[in-house]
């Protein structure tokens, strides 16, 4: 038997796709241990005749993907034309055509958790915008986005797609992806001297930390080394270089320093992520409704918002709250984060119909309008929420807030930053008022006034004295 993958490898492709397609394998290494995972815009009812194209170009077995099959090292799998599989526990796994049938996005967005740094992307020629979103999903795990280039794409229109969403690392020639995929699982990583609390001595590492808060005013040395370093590699191996010239190309290059600025950034959001936690949410919410006085509003903190999905689906389960307690809705709601270009986003409130492709029909019909081939948050429900630039390190904490939102932000800090935000988010909390953390994260234990009312969705109630 095969071994596993050490890395999976989505490749998308629409109009035109078969001729990239034909391009990469002719000159992708057979022997990186890498699994291919290849979706092609094809009308169900099309007999392809990819398979024998692509066996000619390339020593890898090329095999149709099917139910439960189990993916391997050194193998291309090709699912079937109108056909949506996604990944799951090292297995392809039959899927049902989610809102706007774009099985590209599918099969990223599955492995993007299902593989996370080991994830790799690769939009081809094609039409439409398919790939963009799921693209956004694998690096927001910190995994590998490559899109074909203009002169080499017959339609460039998707890798364009992906490339507005800004989360491609290398664009390039459909011949050259093979080499950039070699260079960056064979160049050997390094590794900082690290402690619990942050970096030992490493002056080179040092000195990118410094760069990048000049750069941008993050001070990533707050971060969880491990992550930085991980995501570090990443971009020193698509270099081919080491980390001492990757410090001169830094200091040299502002495009590059801002590609690594962003890097480093956390931004993995979406709409009602975690459908049951939403609905304990809005049951402890209505609880506190019911507790205002009249004429005072509800604050909700949406701290580390990234784009804006989760501050606009926690306004809308608290304007139902509201209603269920009789009450005209008076909602105050602040989205917060440290990244301008996401806050810009989130200002808008424009999403594509695969961003919104697990919020309920009723939620969708109440909140949302249709507008080109994508949704829009109503104005009456984008009035209740103002979005604020803000490091949740750096700056004062907001005050008075009954609900604060941090998912999934404490995990990627040192354990000093961690005290240090929790104490400024106790600050922040009216007395009894909530925490909704991440899976991984507590609050329990840290000296703070924080008790615990739901274990499993991390919610936690302020109880110390003010």
């Amino acid at each position: 038997m095969s071994a596993s993958p050490s890395h999976t490898v989505g490749l998308g492709a629409s109009a035109g796709g078969l001729r990239s397609l034909q391009r990469l394998f002719a000159r992708m290494p057979a022997d990186l241990g890498m699994s291919f995972v290849v979706v092609q815009h094809l009308p169900a009812e099309s007999r392809s005749a990819l398979a024998g194209l692509l066996q000619r170009q390339t020593p890898m077995p090329v095999t149709d993907a099917t139910d439960g099959l189990r993916l391997e090292s050194g193998r291309i799998y090709l699912i079937p034309p109108g056909g949506c599989m996604t990944i799951d526990g090292g297995r392809l796994v039959q899927a049902r055509p989610a809102r706007g049938n774009q099985p590209i996005n599918e099969l990223f967005t599955s492995l993007a958790l299902e593989a996370g740094e080991r994830a790799i992307a690769v939009i081809l020629s094609g039409t439409g915008s398919d790939g963009a979103m799921g693209a956004l999903r694998v690096a927001d795990q910190g995994g590998l986005v490559i899109v074909e280039s203009e002169d080499s794409a017959e339609f460039s229109q998707m890798p364009q797609a992906v490339l507005k969403s800004g989360a491609v690392d290398r664009v390039l020639p459909a011949s050259e992806i093979g080499l950039a995929l070699q260079h960056y699982v064979e160049l050997p990583r390094f590794a900082a001297t690290l402690s619990e609390n942050g970096y030992g001595p490493a002056d080179d590492l040092e000195a990118v930390l410094e760069l990048l808060r000049v750069h941008g005013g993050l001070d990533f040395g707050h971060y969880r080394p491990s992550t930085v370093v991980r995501r570090l590699n990443r971009r020193i191996a698509l270099r081919n270089t080491s980390l001492a010239d990757y410090l001169e190309v830094l200091t040299d290059d502002p495009t590059e320093l801002d590609a690594l600025y962003r890097d480093l950034q956390i931004g993995v959001t979406h709409f009602f992520r975690d459908e049951a936690a939403f609905r304990r949410i809005a049951d402890l919410l209505e609880l506190r409704i019911r507790e205002l006085e009249p004429g005072q509003e509800l604050r909700i903190w949406s701290a580390g918002c990234a784009t804006g999905e989760e501050a606009y689906s926690l306004t809308a389960v608290a304007n139902d709250a509201f209603r269920r307690a009789g009450r005209e809705p008076l909602i105050r709601v602040i989205g917060t984060d440290v990244v301008p270009g996401a806050l810009e986003a989130a200002r808008k409130g424009c999403y594509t119909l695969q961003a919104v492709d697990n919020v309920p029909e009723e939620v969708l019909r109440r909140y949302f309008v249709p507008v080109g081939d994508g949704v829009a948050i109503r104005p009456e429900l984008r009035s209740q929420i103002e979005f604020i630039g803000h490091d949740i390190l750096g700056d004062e904490p907001f005050e008075g807030v009954d609900l604060i939102s941090c998912r999934n932000l404490l995990i990627y800090f040192t354990r000093l930053a961690q005290q240090k935000a929790l104490s400024l988010l106790e600050t922040a909390l009216n007395q009894d008022g909530l925490l909704w953390l991440g899976p991984s994260e507590t609050a329990a234990g840290w000296g703070y006034g924080f008790e615990a009312i739901d274990s499993r969705w991390k919610i936690f109630r302020r109880s110390g004295p003010r």
